[in-house]
Parts: structure tokens; C-alpha cells; sequence
């Protein structure tokens, strides 16, 4: 199939990381889960689903908050932090189609960008699965001044690489990554890992990264 003209690319591909380009959004909801659970509260999935994409710090909060965990929301955190991080050094599965995308943007000289809810260390650990290489920056949790559902962490990967977040094509799966990159104004191509992301005028719906090619997809700027 003919490629698409240049004009026609994202300026920026801006991936989310958890269940977008590696198989971690279960690890993530599964070490909640576990939480929950030594805590004595329910863990199904209606509860768990709020939790999908969020960072670790948010997380702990919320715990706090609404269960009443009664730890406290440091050493929530902390506990959380330890034992997600220890889930994905025992390794990571890379998405379907997830190498193939950040290799085809390289090829059509599109910069790409990791930008993740999960912390420094925890993304470190997922860039040697991925190949640092493949991203010209990374904005992980505590890097922007908030951080998602809000938009400034595509809006600091988009000044990072020096264009304007209308023009990049963002990647997410949860509601919570949709809904920081559509406020930052980008384009978005969701992949969905729990359900709450639907088509619209700037929001695309795939079920597997392998459906997309970037010299196809229809990219246009949409206010």
C-alpha cells in the first residue's frame, strides 16, 4: 500500500508505557489487587478498574481516601511501589505490534516519546525490554508538574521534542492516559486494556497495535 505524504504524519508519536507498549497494566492492577486484598477490602474488578493507569502516588492517595486504608498513604506507596517494581524486573511482555509502530515512526523520521505514570526506575527497567533508542525522551511519574489524568505529561514531552502537542498522535489504553492526552490537545490512538475509551473526532479505537501503520493512518489536526 502507497505511503501517505510526509504532511500527512503526527509531528510526534507520544506512547503511554503500561498496556500500551508492554503487557504491565495487568501487573499494575494485579499488585493493587494484592493490596487489597492483605487489607481485607474487596478487589473485583468494578474496584480495580479505577485504578488503571494511574500513578503509584495517586493510587496510594485514593486508597487512603475511599477504602480507608489504614496505613497510611506513605508507606501505601511505598508498598505499592516495591512490589509493582518487583513484578516487572521478574520481566515483561512487549505488546503485539508494539516494536513494529516505534520502528515504522524511526523509519518515517517520526520522534517517539515514552510517557508513563510509572516511576523513573520502574520505566528504566521497561526501556531495556523496549530499546532506550527507540525514544528520543521519556517524561515519567514526578516529572511534570502533575501528572495524568492532567495533560502535562504529553504537554512536557511535546515541548521536549519542540512541537505542538496538536500535532502528535498520542497512544493509551486506559481512560485515565486518554484523558490527559486529549486534554493536552493531542490526536489520540487508543488500544483499549479496560473498558471507558470511545471514537470521536480526535480519538481513534484499535484493538491491537498490529492494526496500525503509521504511513496509513489517517492523520489529520482536528481542533
Amino acid at each position: 500500500m502507497p505511503s501517505l505524504p510526509a504532511a500527512t504524519l503526527p509531528a510526534a508519536l507520544l506512547c503511554d508505557m503500561d498496556g500500551t507498549l508492554v503487557d504491565t497494566e495487568h501487573q499494575w492492577l494485579a499488585t493493587v489487587a494484592a493490596f487489597l486484598r492483605e487489607q481485607g477490602l474487596p478487589a473485583g474488578e468494578e474496584v480495580l478498574t479505577a485504578y488503571a493507569g494511574s500513578p503509584v502516588d495517586a493510587a496510594a492517595e485514593r486508597l487512603v481516601r475511599e477504602h480507608g486504608v489504614g496505613i497510611g498513604v506513605a508507606r501505601t506507596n511505598a508498598v505499592l511501589d516495591r512490589e509493582f517494581t518487583a513484578r516487572v524486573a521478574a520481566g515483561v511482555t512487549v505488546q503485539p505490534g508494539a516494536l513494529r509502530l516505534l520502528d515504522r515512526a524511526r523509519a518515517l523520521g517520526v520522534p517517539a516519546a515514552l510517557v508513563t505514570a510509572s516511576e523513573r526506575h520502574v520505566a528504566d527497567l521497561v526501556l531495556r525490554t523496549l530499546g532506550a533508542d527507540r525514544f528520543a525522551l521519556s517524561v515519567t511519574s514526578g516529572e511534570a508538574p502533575r501528572g495524568k489524568p492532567h495533560p502535562d505529561p504529553y504537554l512536557a514531552a511535546a515541548a521536549g521534542l519542540g512541537v505542538d502537542p496538536a500535532d502528535c498522535l498520542a497512544v493509551e489504553d486506559t481512560p485515565t492516559g486518554a484523558a490527559a492526552a486529549l486534554a493536552a490537545g493531542c490526536r489520540l490512538l487508543a488500544v483499549p486494556t479496560v473498558p471507558g475509551i470511545t471514537p470521536g473526532p480526535r480519538t481513534s479505537v484499535v484493538a491491537s497495535l498490529e492494526d496500525v501503520d503509521l504511513a496509513d493512518f489517517p492523520f489529520t489536526r482536528v481542533a
